[in-house]
Order: structure tokens, then C-alpha cells, then sequence
């Protein structure tokens, strides 16, 4: 039992650490820093420098590589090697999207985040694999780790299908309420794995307020979005500098973000003040808090 609570506890953290991730991928633009998925520019191993990715004679490529030609991407059709002219029988035109800009930076951001992205996954199917052994006798806690491990997978395929729609906000924010699902799985899980928090009985007073702080987060995250997509238009208008320009008349959904947040804080402060009235030590809130 210690061995399963431990690796969901790594799980947790690991998962906070992917969101907090996709977050420093949001604020510095970096969504669309490798163009496809899984792979980087058609590399496992983005590349460092534009040069990398623009044509080159006598040059060995493999199929489904990216290349930059005519600010348009384009992939190889087939391994081949390059002659003294481009030949484009040999390339395709990526159509997913129309985004062509190399920003080393920001690939290498977005593909930091792919790769703990992966370990969460990772974490994830070996916490499920040590689930199955109570499969017998405590069917729930197989069951939470199999949809937590469902949901990383999904999660996966969410994060392609973003990429593939130049960052559209309404698949953002699906991607984002997907995390915090996968977050309340594992601390379900957590929760069923401490049998001396699992007997512990809430009043209404702080079920209630617990059902309308998460309601309130969806709220904040929705919002937060719609946000987002504001700011990145304004970036894009002003040539990614100016910032003192990003937000000179900012939408309604802007002030309303911003002021929400402080009712969040007001919810979860009268959580917390009315566990402490009811001396309940839980580990599990504190970490929550």
C-alpha cells in the first residue's frame, strides 16, 4: 500500500509540474514552437538553429521530415538525398496549419513540455501496473489509476490536436479542464489509498463549498482562455514587443478574470478556516490549500 500512495503522490506532483509547463509554454508564445507531434520538426531531437531546417543540397532526408521553404512548411515524401535543386516531386505541402516561424527558444520550451508530458505518462502507466494488484480486492483503486492513466493518454492526443489547430483557444481549454480532471483522479485515488482519511465525514456546509470552489476554477479557467487568445492576437499585432500595448483595451472577460480570482481565494480561505474549526488534520487538503 505505501508503494501505490508513493507513486501516486510522484504522479501528483509530476502532473502539477507538466501544467505549470503548459502554463510557461502559454506566457512566452511557444505553442506552436514545434509545428507537429509528436515529433519536432520531424526530429526526435528538435532542431537548434534555422539553418536545420532549411534545404540543403546533397543532403540525406528522411520521409516525413519539415523543412522551412518559401516561408511555407514543407515534408518529405520518401527518404532520399538532395541533388543541387530542391525537386519538389520530393516534398509535400504541410496542411495542417500555415504557421512557419523557427524560434529556438520557443521550440525547445515546447518540446521540454512534450517531454515531461511524457514522464507524467510514464509515472502514470507504472502506477496503474502496480494497481492491478489489488484488482481483486479493492476494484477503485484500479479503476482511478486505469481512467488516470486513460486520461494522460487522452490528454496526449489533445495536445496534437492543438498543435494541429494553431493553437485554437476552445481546444486550449479543453486541454487545460482535461489536466485539472486527471489532477482530481489522482487525489481521488489518494484519497481511497489513506484509510484514516478515507472515514473522515464532511458536513454540507464543506461539501458545498468544496463543489462550488471547483465549479469557480472551471469558471476562472474558461475565462482565462478567452484571455489568453486576446493577449496573443495583440502579440501578434505588435510584432511580439510593445507589451506595454498588449493590453490597452482589454476585453470585459479581462477585468472579469482578474476580480474572479479573488472570490476563489475568499472560497477556499472558508474551506480552510472551517476544517481548522473542526480540528480535521488532512494531509490531503493541506496539499490541495
Amino acid at each position: 500500500m505505501k508503494k501505490i500512495r508513493r507513486l501516486t503522490i510522484i504522479s501528483i506532483i509530476i502532473v502539477y509540474i507538466v501544467i505549470l509547463a503548459g502554463a510557461t509554454v502559454r506566457m512566452t508564445g511557444s505553442g506552436m514552437g514545434c509545428p507537429d507531434w509528436p515529433k519536432c520538426f520531424g526530429y526526435l531531437i528538435p532542431p537548434t538553429d534555422r539553418s536545420d531546417i532549411e534545404w540543403k543540397k546533397n543532403h540525406n532526408y528522411k520521409k516525413n521530415q519539415i523543412i522551412i521553404f518559401n516561408d511555407s512548411l514543407i515534408y518529405a515524401n520518401k527518404d532520399f538525398k538532395s541533388s543541387t535543386y530542391i525537386g519538389r516531386e520530393n516534398w509535400s505541402n504541410y496542411t495542417k496549419h500555415d504557421y512557419s516561424k523557427f524560434n529556438v527558444y520557443h521550440t525547445w520550451i515546447e518540446y521540454i513540455n512534450r517531454l515531461i508530458g511524457a514522464i507524467a505518462g510514464l509515472s502514470v502507466l507504472i502506477l496503474f501496473i502496480n494497481s492491478l494488484k489489488f484488482i481483486n480486492k479493492r476494484k477503485s483503486i484500479t479503476l482511478l489509476a486505469l481512467l488516470s492513466l486513460t486520461g494522460i493518454l487522452f490528454q496526449a492526443w489533445l495536445g496534437k490536436t492543438v498543435v494541429d489547430s494553431n493553437l485554437l483557444a476552445g481546444k486550449i481549454t479543453i486541454h487545460m479542464l482535461m489536466a485539472i480532471l486527471i489532477v482530481s483522479l489522482l487525489f481521488i485515488l489518494l484519497s481511497k489509498l489513506n484509510v484514516k482519511e478515507s472515514n473522515l465525514i464532511f458536513n454540507r456546509y464543506i461539501s458545498n463549498l468544496t463543489l462550488i470552489s471547483l465549479l469557480f476554477l472551471t469558471i476562472q479557467i474558461v475565462s482565462g482562455t478567452e484571455v489568453r487568445q486576446f493577449v496573443d492576437i495583440e502579440m501578434l499585432s505588435n510584432n511580439y514587443s510593445d507589451k506595454n500595448k498588449w493590453l490597452m483595451n482589454p476585453p470585459d472577460s479581462f477585468y472579469f478574470h482578474r476580480s474572479f480570482s479573488i472570490i476563489i481565494f475568499i472560497v477556499n480561505s472558508l474551506i480552510l478556516i472551517k476544517l481548522k474549526k473542526m480540528i480535521i488534520e488532512s494531509e490531503i487538503f493541506k496539499i490541495i490549500m
